[in-house]
């Protein structure tokens, strides 16, 4: 854990009661749990122009939670620039931003995640203008089994490869930010799994989309510290969030029964999106490469059978950064 910008603040750790709801599950994930604890949040927080100036980057933007931190970032005066597969679809979304927000900014990038000469073409077109807020949202939940361009399965490659690759490549432009903010958008579905560093790529056992989903999402917060580690001397902040159960086109796609049964109590896009947002804006000194919830930082276990070692932890990032083609830091 790193704390930058100032103190571990204890008053980011969750009450006695706000623990349970979260062991409990539904009631912690749902739009129940969010009702109850906005209740504790301090409405002047974050400012209203907090982000006026500064320059977000969020990838699967084109709708549901993506589409949510794109407006949210926006209402806080971002320039705002979509990261998408479907540039199409990318500029349908700009465009009811720029109507929802007359005079701001909100441009549209191609990037798939998934491929790495995308999110170089990506990282290219992002230019030299500092980047103060890079969100790592797309995601992908596959029902079969599949690889991107350079062989790696397709949920690693969207959730943990691509990510760390964009990451590295504008790392420059969010040092140029002097306090820039790392989100990756993970699931509580990783609570379910372990530290798979021996297969991260699924090529053993039965294949199901909701395992491998969860298990990447794992990936992602174990790599969190890590990755925060190395951008620390750049005062760039790394946070993984974990959103709760939101109503979205994924869902329905994915998990149409889940949604079917759950609905009632899902969450908003905008719900989804709320504390993410929160970590790109808020004025308070938060810390650094930890997992998130409703604003508050969450255990990394539930279940003792998921714990991992730091160095397994450090084994899978020294593999991940290879598969990425980026040299071992020194």
């Amino acid at each position: 854990m790193i704390a930058i910008g100032g103190k571990n603040d204890a008053s980011f750790e969750p009450s006695f009661v706000d623990a349970l709801l979260d062991r409990a599950i539904l009631p912690g994930y749902s739009r129940v749990g969010i009702a109850l604890r906005r209740r504790g949040w301090s409405s002047a927080d974050p400012a209203p122009d907090a982000l006026r100036g500064q320059r977000a980057v969020i990838t699967g933007a084109n709708s549901g939670i993506g589409l949510a931190m794109a407006d949210g970032l926006a209402a806080l005066g971002a320039s705002v620039v979509l990261a998408v597969r479907s540039t199409r679809r990318g500029e349908d979304a700009a465009a009811g931003l720029r109507r929802r927000h007359p005079g701001g900014t909100v441009t549209v990038v191609e990037c798939d995640v998934a491929e790495p000469d995308s999110v170089r073409r990506c990282a290219a077109a992002l230019g030299e203008t500092p980047i103060d807020v890079l969100v790592h949202n797309a995601g992908v939940l596959p029902a079969r089994r599949q690889e991107n361009s350079t062989g790696h399965e397709l949920t690693l490659a969207t959730h943990v490869l691509g990510p760390l690759l964009l990451t590295e490549l504008v790392r420059p432009l969010l040092a140029a930010a002097h306090g820039a903010r790392v989100v990756l958008m993970s699931s509580g579905g990783m609570y379910a799994q372990p530290l798979l560093t021996d297969d991260p790529d699924y090529r053993r056992g039965e294949y199901r989309g909701a395992r491998a989903y969860a298990r990447t999402k794992r990936m992602q917060v174990a790599l969190t510290p890590l990755l925060a580690a190395e951008l620390a001397d750049e005062r760039t902040w790394v946070h993984a969030v974990h959103p709760g159960w939101v109503d979205t086109p994924g869902i329905a796609d994915a998990l149409p029964r889940f949604r079917r049964v759950t609905r009632p109590l899902l969450r908003t896009p905008a719900g989804g999106a709320d504390t993410a947002i929160w970590l790109a804006a808020t004025a308070r000194p938060v810390p650094s490469g930890r997992f998130w919830h409703d604003r508050r930082v969450r255990p990394l276990h539930l279940r003792r059978g998921t714990r991992y070692t730091e160095a397994e932890a450090a084994a899978l990032w020294r593999d991940c950064r290879v598969m990425i083609g980026v040299p071992e830091s020194t």
